[in-house]
């Protein structure tokens, strides 16, 4: 369900049930000529809105604003937006805080830009990482007080822990594409892989005409992108987000 959409009631059911909470994340980059700036957010809301058709999951508005950088190429003429990650972390502990005290324990938010190098993290991913694990610290503070950790009802922590019981969950973020998927499908910027996933979710932000206009290196196999090669991509999302938001 669209979080803005949803009536008290629903939420309430979607915490009883510990239903996921998904925030779509991504940023506003250029895409080469050919493609629409918003596509590292727009391939995680449309690959969500399937995977929402199988599973009850709540789906947040969705946040462009992450820090795009101007590596690719200045933002003059280009669309490129840079957000630093200095500047989101407030913002990202303050959401998640707020999900926190609404009740949710389930929460995740899935990015596509620049997640090759997920496991060092780049400026986005990390902001949100960081202040996930701020917001629980504060939210148990709050509800626990100071010493809540080493309190005796936490003299259970590390037996819980080894069955997987783990409040530091409660906030997760997470590749749209799993590391699985390496040599399963092209991981490109704005090339046959990223091209053909978008004719695939969200065609109308691929402009076939504008191929002979790109004049980069990493935008040279774009051409050759397929609404069919990115099915079988969506495909491979989707059984990713199956064993991340039904676990």
């Amino acid at each position: 369900m669209r979080y803005e959409l949803m009536l008290p009631h629903q939420i309430r059911k979607a915490i009883a049930e510990n239903w996921p909470v998904v925030l779509p994340l991504g940023v506003l980059e250029y895409h080469g000529e050919h493609m629409a700036v918003g596509m590292d957010t727009l391939a995680v809301v449309k690959t969500l809105e399937l995977f929402e058709k199988e599973a009850d999951i709540v789906i947040l508005p969705a946040f462009y604003y992450g820090a795009a950088s101007y590596a690719v190429a200045p933002p003059e003429g280009g669309g490129s937006v840079q957000v630093g990650g200095n500047q989101l972390a407030p913002f990202a502990e303050g959401l998640f805080f707020s999900l926190l005290r609404i009740g949710f324990r389930n929460i995740h938010a899935i990015i596509h830009h620049q997640t090759e190098n997920f496991t060092a993290g780049m400026p986005t991913d990390l902001a949100f990482k960081a202040a996930g694990r701020q917001a629980i610290f504060r939210f148990l503070e709050k509800q626990r007080g100071e010493g809540w950790w080493g309190s005796e009802t936490m003299a259970d922590y590390y037996a819980g822990h080894a069955k997987g019981e783990n409040f530091f969950n409660w906030v997760q973020v997470h590749p749209l594409m799993s590391a699985a998927m390496n040599g399963q499908y092209p991981f490109d910027h704005a090339g046959i892989g990223e091209t053909s996933l978008m004719l695939a979710l969200c065609p109308e932000a691929v402009d076939a005409g504008r191929f002979a206009d790109n004049t980069s290196w990493y935008t040279a196999s774009a051409s050759e992108a397929s609404a069919e090669l990115g099915r079988k991509g969506v495909a491979m999302i989707l059984e990713h987000l199956r064993a991340l938001l039904s676990a």
